[in-house]
């Protein structure tokens, strides 16, 4: 995806709905440039450094000013040493900062298939309810078309039919948000082969076959119809 999709928000019918890629706010250049103790050692991978603060009594699950913890901020930069050091420490693999993003999540809509490896193995769980939408990592996953990390997620035990707060499921969203490509068909077939229900409608009543027909994704369609969708 290119960074103007990324910096834009989808228009849907008459309402505008943000992706997780804007949704989710990875510290910038300032807030680094800020940051000291345990998240300026997360920041630059310091898993060296971030052992010794833990060690002296920095508070492994800190908040910055975006309710993000060092864990947050070492999953945006892929900063895996620190992580694990962080984890090894007592931080919380399953925390939520302000815009309620997980590190499995946080990896899932990077794309970065081995943080996201690393965030399952440390204990954050592929089941949690992340983001304003009410989503999940799968969900995020889907709607990018990012194919190994909705793979990756299917088999970390992700809920293949969670519904968010927009009524969609990773299966709607893989079509409504995606473009009829090859990245987001790959998306769609995963969740499908996987066992994901292919007949949940979406609030105004369509389903997904309706609306890969609706927007000409031949190809969707028919792994659909193979599936059962009516």
């Amino acid at each position: 995806m290119s960074a103007a999709a990324l910096l834009c928000p989808i228009l849907f019918g008459t309402v505008v709905i943000a992706t997780d890629a804007l949704a989710q706010v990875a510290p910038s250049a300032a807030e680094k440039a800020g940051y000291g103790g345990l998240f300026a050692a997360a920041a630059r991978g310091d898993a060296t450094g971030v052992a010794r603060l833990a060690a002296t009594g920095a508070d492994v699950n800190a908040r910055d000013g975006r309710g993000r913890t060092p864990l947050h901020v070492a999953a945006h930069a892929a900063q895996r040493d620190a992580m694990r050091a962080l984890a090894s420490a007592g931080a919380d693999p399953n925390a939520l900062e302000g815009d309620r993003y997980d590190i499995v999540t946080i990896a899932a809509v990077a794309n970065d298939l081995p943080t996201l490896t690393l965030a399952l193995e440390l204990g954050c769980r592929a089941t949690n309810i992340t983001s304003r939408y009410d989503g999940t990592a799968l969900i995020a996953a889907a709607h990018l078309g990012h194919v190994e990390v909705v793979r990756a997620l299917i088999r970390a035990g992700a809920p293949l039919d969670h519904v968010n707060n927009l009524g969609w499921t990773a299966v709607i969203e893989s079509i409504v948000l995606g473009d009829g490509g090859a990245r987001h068909t790959a998306a769609l077939k995963a969740l499908i082969d996987a066992g994901a229900n292919p007949n949940i409608a979406d609030r105004g009543g369509a389903t997904p076959l309706q609306l890969a027909r609706d927007r000409g994704y031949r190809e969707m369609a028919a792994i659909l119809q193979q599936a059962g969708a009516r």
